[in-house]
């Protein structure tokens, strides 16, 4: 059987290497390609959500993707969902969004759910999703969020280490819960850091977007 190959859609390059690493843990077999459109975050931002124009531009990369020969596509960054919803009518192989892997764990694991993130807007968008995924599904949930603003700017600065170090404080702070989800794929190399715990999962995007990739295409 030929190896899969996984088309990953990136608005922003330091979103990257975090599911690059995923890859290389949990499934280093996948053939894995990517495409960085490093215009599509900040036009997102100027145009203030979706448009017409950047949906179009979503499919037209799915389509370049699947046209290469791609088994399935990953689009890594948020914000896209609405766009994404488009993409998954347009092509004809599976299509995930950046997040929904992980909220499908979350809401397996159970009712209470912290978010942690190191920009609000980031978190905001991820709790939107979840609570809209959560009432489609009828679930009753119980959301706490934390914000690491200082976080972000040690990754921005290169303090890469003093990141990792802020993000896995914070986690084990964080009081009991079903899952702790990590709102944004940069802040995935932290979860090494954070402290086991039997009573809670900890769930980052790349990763549970890879596990759910092989699932499918490597059963």
């Amino acid at each position: 059987m030929t190896t899969p190959r996984i088309a990953l859609i990136h608005a922003t390059p330091i979103v990257i290497e975090p599911v690059a690493s995923a890859f290389r843990e949990l499934w280093p077999q996948a053939r894995v390609s990517g495409l960085l459109d490093d215009s599509l975050a900040p036009d997102l931002e100027a145009a203030g959500g979706i448009t017409p124009e950047l949906t179009e531009r979503c499919v037209s990369l799915a389509r370049y993707s699947e046209k290469c020969g791609a088994d399935a596509l990953l689009f890594t960054c948020a914000g896209f969902e609405t766009a994404i919803d488009e993409v998954k009518r347009a092509v004809r192989i599976p299509v995930l969004k950046p997040n929904e892997a992980m909220l499908d764990e979350a809401l397996a694991a159970g009712s209470r759910i912290v978010l942690l993130g190191t920009l609000e807007s980031r978190i905001a968008l991820l709790r939107a999703e979840l609570e809209q995924i959560a009432a489609d599904r009828h679930a009753s949930l119980q959301i706490q969020t934390r914000a690491i603003p200082n976080a972000l700017d040690a990754l921005r600065q290169g303090r890469v280490p003093e990141h990792d170090r802020l993000i896995a404080a914070t986690a084990d702070e964080v009081d009991a819960c079903d899952a702790l989800l990590f709102a944004q794929f940069s802040m995935t190399r932290a979860a090494a850091g954070v402290a086991p715990r039997s009573d809670r999962r900890v769930l980052t995007s790349p990763r549970s977007a890879v596990a759910r990739l092989k699932q499918i295409l490597a059963p």
